[in-house]
């Protein structure tokens, strides 16, 4: 996104702070929860057209999915955050025991930047004036992190768990009310509007076509559905 300043001539941008990990989480939380708890259901429903099966087993899939990918986005961002505490406490080190060797190194980066070299020395040594400063710049400059930016974990996992039990409810919802084929037909129109609006959402967030995102993931989800309603329609099962 751009906005004029003042001067007209010139343009400046913001960018979304895209290291945290709540918007990752939340659209691949919907997304997974859409797409396997749909074909779930209809690898069910083609094994077996009994409601109460497949509403049992939708609901499952969407606790056990929930819970597994809330947990597993809350190791991976915690694991992430720990791996950027240990690289700041390692460059805080550096910068206590060897300014003068880090300051080189910042003006050489300043150098490749495009500076010429008493310009890069300057301003290599007004960042290292500041120890609080010199250790964000070159956080972002050596590691490519933000050191304000990191994600929580808990945030995370909560996003996490919320997207994908809302993916993973709406193809079940058609269980409630109706059984065979038209549970299976409204569970497939359903899935396959939800999954197109989430790769509009994709699209948007992104800034690509809305258009190809959507038509990726309903192809996606259309190929998960149609493996496992295939491989339940031969399997089958009786329910007594």
């Amino acid at each position: 996104m751009q906005l004029r300043g003042h001067d007209d001539n010139h343009m400046v941008h913001h960018h979304r702070d895209v290291q945290g990990g709540n918007a990752r989480a939340a659209v691949f939380g919907i997304s997974d929860g859409l797409v396997s708890n749909v074909a779930l259901i209809l690898g069910i429903a083609g094994a077996s057209p009994d409601a109460s099966l497949v509403r049992l087993t939708g609901i499952s899939g969407l606790l056990a999915g929930a819970i597994s990918m809330a947990a597993g986005e809350w190791v991976s961002v915690r694991a992430q955050n720990e791996l950027i505490e240990r690289e700041l406490e390692i460059e805080r080190r550096s910068l206590r025991d060897n300014p003068e060797a880090e300051t080189k190194e910042l003006a050489a980066i300043y150098r490749n930047r495009g500076l010429d070299a008493e310009q890069a020395e300057q301003v290599a040594a007004g960042v290292m004036s500041d120890p609080e400063v010199a250790l964000d710049v070159h956080a972002r400059e050596e590691l490519g992190i933000n050191p304000g930016g990191v994600g929580s974990p808990i945030q995370a996992a909560l996003a996490s768990f919320f997207a994908f039990a809302l993916g993973a409810v709406v193809p079940l919802l058609p269980w409630f009310f109706a059984s065979g084929n038209t549970a299976v037909l409204s569970s497939i129109v359903i899935g396959g509007t939800a999954a197109a609006a989430v790769g509009v959402l994709v699209g948007v967030f992104t800034e690509r076509s809305r258009v190809a995102t959507a038509a990726r993931q309903v192809l996606v989800a259309a190929f998960a559905c149609g493996a496992t309603y295939l491989i339940g329609s031969l399997v089958g099962v009786s329910v007594a």
